[in-house]
């Protein structure tokens, strides 16, 4: 995503996303500052947002020792995950504008002190519904920095980073996603206290991230009124068109994110036979890498064909790891890590860029969040319904009936959406 110019507003973003800085036009009094910044700023911005969003994903490795010690079922062990998409959504919606209204430190500082919040109840985990109130925190973390943090790191970039502002910003805030169970999963296996050491030092390293942001310049003059209104969802008629099979494209990567991120242990103890925490850690972190560098790798590519390209690589990853859950294949589990995150970095982001093409710059706003919202749906509705199935056909039917639906979504969406350039392609020939 190229850098937004200078007064642009920054709306809501998502992890995995390189348009999360550029939902349209600065509201009405808000300024963004044009000043100096120095390197260690920007780094420290940077770093802070990575930090953050590696406490979103630390429990990836451990949800199988909350299973045991505690006694829910997988149905339950998926609502926890899901909760923190409620969270995510919660804040993209209620306080997605609020970082261009009170400016980006105050909505950083609400960040962090959610982040913060979220590391200490998992150190007080015991009963269930401290697991729950854990992970939604940490959404509300995430939500606000996905959007705040996004236009900080970019506005805060020294000249001679400028054009790589948004660039470092993803890799923040992917790179802390993948680097979360990456991290955690050897803590689990190998160091005492595995539920707990883990988020002891990502609080310690948060509070210490309060101090980088403290010390980081304000780059949002606050209007004289500010205006504290929720995100509107909105999906004007002349987008629609291309919308749906975006959105679908984007609810069916989110599914594979959510797959992975909530289900995948299960899959490598149950099915795999491998119960390493730390191989778990290691495959998100693989999907999430290959996410990330599929966004970066197409970034000047044409919209439309990357776009196509992400549809056909998600298809052939679930499919993959359809293969890989039916013959508890450990290389095809991997390899279709690899292929889907690829094809959910590149659908997702050109999916959000081909929307924005065919809108007004004052409409992108609410059609933005009408994205997310359906992405953030993907997260979490299907990995419940993936561990309430699982109950009832076992792990390895509900994983292949998930995957294959996947890739369903998938294609219906490639076709779709080549239906649509071509009758995009035709229109200036018949004028």
């Amino acid at each position: 995503m190229p850098a937004p110019a200078g007064g642009r507003r920054h709306g809501p973003g998502a992890p995995g996303s390189l348009h999360t800085a550029t939902a349209g036009p600065a509201r009405e009094g808000s300024t963004v500052i044009a000043r100096p910044t120095s390197r260690a700023a920007f780094a420290g911005l940077a770093l802070t947002f990575a930090v953050v969003m590696v406490g979103t994903t630390m429990p990836t490795p451990m949800y199988a020792l909350y299973q045991r010690e505690l006694g829910f079922t997988p149905v339950v062990q998926t609502v926890i995950f899901a909760l923190y998409a409620v969270g995510v959504l919660t804040a993209l919606l209620v306080a997605g504008r609020w970082s261009d209204q009170l400016g980006r430190r105050p909505l950083l500082f609400a960040g962090i002190a959610f982040s913060l919040t979220s590391s200490v109840v998992f150190l007080l985990a015991g009963p269930l519904w401290v697991l729950l109130a854990g992970r939604l925190l940490s959404g509300f973390s995430a939500g606000i920095f996905a959007g705040a943090a996004t236009a900080a790191v970019i506005e805060a970039a020294p000249e001679s980073w400028r054009s790589r502002g948004a660039a470092v910003a993803t890799v923040a805030n992917i790179g802390g996603l993948g680097l979360g169970p990456l991290l955690a999963g050897p803590a689990v296996q190998y160091l005492p206290a595995p539920l707990h050491l883990s988020f002891a030092l990502h609080a310690v390293a948060v509070a210490l991230c309060g101090l980088l942001v403290l010390g980081a310049p304000e780059t949002v003059r606050r209007p004289e009124h500010p205006s504290l209104r929720p995100q509107a969802l909105t999906v004007p008629p002349e987008v629609r068109a291309v919308f749906v099979p975006a959105a679908t494209a984007g609810f069916a990567g989110f599914a594979v994110l959510g797959l992975f991120t909530a289900v995948s242990p299960r899959i490598l103890a149950e099915i795999i036979g491998n119960p390493s925490p730390a191989v778990a850690g290691l495959l998100t972190f693989l999907l999430l890498s290959a996410s990330v560098a599929g966004q970066l790798l197409v970034q000047r590519a044409p919209t439309d064909r990357v776009l196509d390209l992400g549809c056909a690589l998600l298809t052939a990853g679930a499919l993959l790891v359809a293969l890989a859950v039916a013959t508890g294949s450990m290389a095809a589990l991997v390899t279709g890590a690899l292929v889907a995150g690829a094809g959910q970095g590149m659908a997702f982001t050109k999916g959000l860029a081909a929307v924005h093409g065919r809108i007004s710059g004052d409409r992108r706003a609410g059609t933005t969040s009408s994205y997310f919202v359906v992405c953030y749906v993907a997260i979490s509705l299907p990995v419940i319904g993936i561990g309430e199935a699982s109950q009832l056909w076992g792990l390895r039917t509900a994983g292949i009936v998930f995957c294959l639906a996947v890739a369903a979504l998938a294609v219906l969406a490639l076709a779709a959406l080549l239906e649509l350039q071509r009758r995009e392609t035709r229109m200036p020939a018949q004028r």
